[in-house]
């Protein structure tokens, strides 16, 4: 007893000792703090009434022209774009946490067209209150000078398209023949839509550079990435059970063709399209996103993070849950019926295995192969018939259209179709800006950009992604911190794989279009967060050095 008496009693004395260290703050310094706080409340307060007051008016004004399905998305449109733009850093932690929930809430709110863009009524007054602070500070919006070069080279190149090829079909539309309906076509806005398709979500890099201030902020951004992850499968998980008990009819009652479409009627709670048809052996499941193919890229790119957060955190449980992830990610890619995902899964995480260098820490990497071997075990003994049918779907489609003979013949089909070596304007070949005309469908990435901004543009986009895949690799290999360092290898290996993957094009859609440029922004302030690692361990307070950071 009297010892445990000293051992508190010193653990009081160190607790005091520790507040004592802490300066007090002065009468004057906390009156100033409190005239801060009911400035900044006041500042809330003002615009949300201003907001919510012109977003009621402007819902009004929509009700009566398209209804409450019109009303809705305009007034959230308003109050989202407001407190966006005045508090940048959450609306980019909004953004992020609506990446991979948003096929799910556009469906609950009204299946608006306008909903398919509500992240980006985040992103972009975010990114608008970035630059300014940026400006005003002398830093620079996207701070890596190795891709400044090719990015701009890129950009001019597209900017040359968009006024030469999209104005060029604005002035001359082509006359329709005697008889024919006119096309509804508007060139420049095709082209305005394929821009910020291709390149708009570059400044992403600059942006989650700047969101991470500290080691407090990576944590957090890693492991709300991680808490998304896992509940965006815990839900997939649901949508399949809910399939298979009977509780969602999906297609099993469609009839012909019906049975081997996605189709929104057939939508089952989360989501949005989706083929539920078992006596066909044809499921594809969209988990949280609107469409399967969506899906699919997502638990292909989550198994880069879930593996980096698995095998880096410093907190043994967020390692657990990144593991956690890892194994239902595994489990989403056998169940959703993507064949993608159930080839690419493994892959990555063998790739990274080797690639990172985890596999020589074997006490590490046994424990998480025998979990991932028990979980994968107990899925295909208790569904032995939905694995068979997931192989036999794979291998059926590789002998019918091997990858590389589908690429290649994209190819070749583009290059003898685009029009100019400034291509054939951009967004001509994406899906997103048909809504403003014509375009044309091309399954594969490389061949996309190519038939949009010709051989120049395919030519600066693979330098501009090259450039970027070197400078990572030359950020990330310097970083003295264990974890960091396993981290950004993790990071690299999913920018190497994407950017150089032409096999479809998740580059353009969602997340992959998110989550290429957010990993670069993370990789490139790893070294950052090394340096402070390195002078918070220093006792001498003076060699820290105060980097600037914009205020938002």
């Amino acid at each position: 007893m009297p010892k445990l008496k000293s051992k508190t009693q010193k653990s009081q004395k160190s607790k005091k000792s520790a507040k004592d260290a802490t300066p007090a703050l002065s009468l004057k310094e906390r009156l100033a703090e409190k005239r801060k706080a009911t400035l900044a409340r006041q500042e809330f307060t003002s615009l949300l009434t201003k907001s919510l007051s012109a977003g009621l008016f402007l819902g009004m004004i929509l009700f009566f022209v398209g209804g409450i399905k019109a009303a809705v998305p305009g007034v959230l449109a308003i109050l989202i774009l407001a407190l966006s733009y005045k508090y940048p850093r959450p609306a980019l932690y909004a953004f992020i946490i609506y990446v991979p929930l948003g096929g799910t809430i556009t469906y609950y709110i009204g299946n608006s067209p306008i909903l398919q863009l509500a992240k980006d009524a985040f992103y972009v007054p975010a990114l608008i209150g970035l630059w300014q602070s940026c400006r005003q500070q002398g830093l620079p919006l996207i701070p890596v000078k190795a891709i400044k070069t090719p990015l701009f080279i890129l950009l001019g190149l597209c900017l040359l398209t968009l006024v030469f090829i999209n104005g060029g079909q604005q002035l001359n539309p082509p006359i329709p023949a005697f008889g024919e309906p006119v096309d509804k076509d508007i060139p420049i806005g095709v082209g305005i839509l394929g821009l910020k398709v291709f390149l708009g979500y570059i400044p992403l890099i600059g942006c989650t550079y700047y969101l991470i201030r500290d080691k407090r902020d990576f944590l957090l951004l890693s492991r709300l990435q991680i808490g998304l992850i896992l509940s965006c499968c815990i839900l997939g998980f649901i949508q399949y059970l809910l399939l298979l008990t009977g509780i969602c009819e999906g297609t099993r009652n469609a009839e012909g063709s019906d049975l081997f479409k996605a189709t929104l009627d057939a939508r089952c709670y989360f989501g949005g399209s989706l083929v539920y048809s078992p006596s066909q052996g044809m499921i594809r499941l969209p988990g949280t996103f609107v469409a399967p193919w969506q899906w699919a890229w997502f638990l292909i790119s989550s198994t880069f993070f879930t593996f980096a957060t698995g095998f880096t955190d410093p907190s043994i449980i967020w390692r657990l849950v990144g593991l956690g992830s890892l194994a239902m990610v595994f489990v989403n890619a056998v169940i959703s019926g993507q064949r993608i995902a159930l080839a690419l899964v493994p892959t990555c995480f063998v790739i990274l295995l080797l690639l990172t260098g985890q596999i020589a820490n074997l006490k590490r990497f046994i424990p998480i192969g025998i979990g991932l071997a028990l979980v994968l075990g107990i899925a295909m003994v208790s569904n032995p018939a939905v694995v068979e049918e997931r192989l036999n779907s794979f291998s059926s489609r590789w002998e019918a259209s091997p990858p590389q003979a589908f690429i290649v013949d994209q190819f070749e089909e583009n290059w003898h179709n685009v029009d100019t070596p400034i291509g054939s304007g951009l967004g001509r070949a994406t899906n997103s800006a048909r809504a403003m005309g014509k375009t044309k469908l091309v399954e594969t990435y490389y061949p996309k950009v190519l038939y949009e901004v010709g051989i120049l543009g395919v030519l600066a986009f693979f330098a501009f992604v090259t450039t970027l895949t070197v400078a990572g690799f030359k950020t990330y290999r310097p970083i003295k911190n264990r974890s960091f360092r396993s981290y950004g290898a993790a990071l690299w290996v999913f920018i190497l794989f994407i950017s150089y993957n032409t096999y479809y094009y998740p580059l353009d859609v969602d997340p992959v279009a998110v989550y290429y440029w957010l990993a670069a922004g993370v990789l490139f302030k790893l070294p950052v967060l090394d340096q402070q690692e390195k002078e918070d361990a220093e006792p001498d307070a003076t060699t820290k050095k105060k980097r600037r950071q914009p205020k938002f």
